[in-house]
């Protein structure tokens, strides 16, 4: 499995991964989110103010997630419904690791879209992004409960969050893997531009250009260049433009069309409900789609 994620990973989170594991404190780092016990206070977290999903809550939900971890080799998260009227979903954790939904989100995109935003934080599992993520949270959000006070911190927080944006992209990778190239785009467009009413009528493509007016901003005069670092180096994730040209690039070379080759020889769920033609697991007696005995 490691040879074929790193077929797909962007070589830009390659790249910020090697710079960051550099950085002087970084295993230092480490080591102290994992002796703080973080993961704990965040399962505490979650069984406390969140809804766990499973095949007894929310079966039909839980098992979406359930297909997708299964094409794609992976062991299934804890799975978790956050009230929240916000869109979102993430995943933290090392040893434990959870995926997270918001109400906002089922409540806003359809099904399909759901599914890609599904698929995106599986990819960051699949290419074990996830303690790094929960690195980079913790240093954003409390980077003082580490009792790291050295000159390292603040580099190190800016090299975490850059690498932070630069494994999104590795992430809507396999995003575009499971749900297709047509799919990611118009998930990214929905909760980069708002209801589909509005959305429908956008050129993709030509939204996609608007990456390459950016860059040659960013990549110009010394100033320009300072500016457009400054604005972006407290993000975590990338803007919409870059992300959507990004996938969009990939998605038309043959690295695409090979990564979907190898899942689907590779993880293939073969069999289908008989009725709605959804896919099923060997164990199931019913679809939990449409009920139908299996």
């Amino acid at each position: 499995m490691n040879d074929f994620v790193n077929t797909f990973v962007h070589p830009e989170d390659a790249a910020a991964l090697k710079l960051m594991k550099s950085i002087p404190g970084f295993d230092l780092v480490v080591k102290k989110v994992l002796d703080l016990s973080y993961e704990t206070l965040l399962y505490g977290i979650n069984m406390a103010s969140k809804i766990r999903l499973s095949e007894k809550q929310m079966p039909k939900l839980y098992y979406r997630l359930v297909i997708i971890c299964k094409r794609l080799g992976i062991d299934v998260p804890e799975f978790y419904l956050e009230m929240n009227p916000y869109p979102n979903a993430y995943t933290f954790g090392d040893t434990r690791i959870f995926l997270v939904i918001t109400s906002g989100l089922l409540q806003y995109l359809k099904e399909d879209e759901v599914d890609s935003v599904l698929a995106h934080e599986c990819g960051h599992i699949l290419c074990r992004h996830v303690l790094y993520t929960t690195m980079a949270d913790l240093l954003k959000t409390g980077g003082d409960a580490l009792g790291l006070l050295g000159p390292f911190l603040v580099p190190l927080q800016y090299a975490m969050l850059y690498w932070s944006r630069k494994s999104e992209l590795s992430a809507d990778r396999v995003g575009a893997i499971i749900s297709g190239k047509d799919t990611i785009v118009k998930t990214q467009l929905r909760l980069a531009g708002g209801p589909e009413e509005v959305t429908g009528e956008v050129n993709v493509e030509e939204w996609a250009k608007q990456a390459d007016s950016y860059e040659e901003i960013r990549d110009g005069k010394t100033w320009d260049k300072f500016l457009q670092i400054v604005a972006t180096a407290n993000l975590d994730h990338p803007f919409a433009a870059v992300r959507v040209r990004e996938i969009m690039k990939w998605c038309d070379t043959p690295d695409f069309q090979d990564a979907r080759k190898y899942i689907h020889e590779h993880y293939a769920i073969k069999n289908r409900c008989p009725r709605c033609g959804a896919k099923v697991e060997e164990n199931w007696t019913h679809c939990i789609y449409c009920n139908t005995k299996l």
